[in-house]
């Protein structure tokens, strides 16, 4: 079964909005997981828009799944993920300013920087993604650094899904089939929702994990936490 990452950042981002602590981002991440999430992710930001570093280092004591840590692998991000060891940290080549993820790594054009960050992640067990477009020659890339998993940014996918959906997945499928071939694990997320997600699910037999946090924590309002979460369960089946 497809593993689901639950990202908390809209979480946070609705608590900083008023100070204080609620909702209570601690609290929120051992509900997910007791509603059946397999784990949590979060995307800390320089500027600390949603997710504090200070909620990362809390996150580590409490997240019983596995914690995800993305984001863009400057200094401050690489001393965070050596303090926390999470299970996974995504590598995503989002600048300063981004207002959320747009693109994948190209992993030929960054392959000696991405092999620097990947050997020192490595070296505190913790396995590492490379969040890439649809292509196969950026899987290769990635392998090539070192990297275990990629994660496939769907949000082209998901833009195009209805107007056509089999052509709209027609590079994941290519793109995850030379990753499986080539041994790396394969990752999604970005745009993913209860419209989209089983078709990539079950376009992408070795999917091993995806990330969804806006479109969850969007249903929620409407259907509670708990419910939502076994929702998106039901569609990874």
């Amino acid at each position: 079964m497809t593993r689901l990452s639950v990202n908390i950042n809209k979480i946070a981002t609705l608590r900083n909005a008023r100070g204080g602590n609620n909702p209570d981002v601690i609290r929120v991440a051992k509900d997910c997981e007791r509603f059946g999430a397999q784990g949590i992710t979060v995307h800390p930001r320089p500027d600390e828009r949603h997710i504090r570093y200070r909620d990362v280092v809390e996150l580590k004591n409490v997240v019983t799944t596995e914690l995800n840590i993305e984001g863009y692998p400057d200094d401050r991000f690489l001393k965070l993920v050596r303090e926390v060891k999470p299970a996974q940290a995504t590598l995503v080549p989002d600048k300063p300013d981004a207002i959320t993820s747009n693109a994948g790594w190209d992993t030929l054009a960054n392959e000696k920087f991405l092999c620097e960050v990947v050997a020192e992640l490595k070296t505190i067990g913790t396995r590492v993604s490379v969040f890439v477009d649809p292509n196969a020659a950026m899987a290769e890339g990635a392998k090539k650094i070192g990297a275990d998993r990629i994660e496939l940014y769907t949000e082209p996918y998901a833009s195009r899904f209805h107007k056509n959906k089999d052509e709209a997945v027609r590079l994941y499928i290519e793109t995850a089939k030379v990753a499986h071939e080539i041994g790396l694990g394969v990752n999604a997320g970005h745009d993913l929702d209860l419209r989209n997600l089983k078709f990539l699910k079950h376009s992408l037999p070795h999917l091993d994990e995806v990330s969804i946090g806006h479109a969850l924590i969007c249903d929620a309002l409407y259907f509670g936490l708990e419910n939502t979460i076994q929702l998106y369960l039901r569609e990874l089946k």
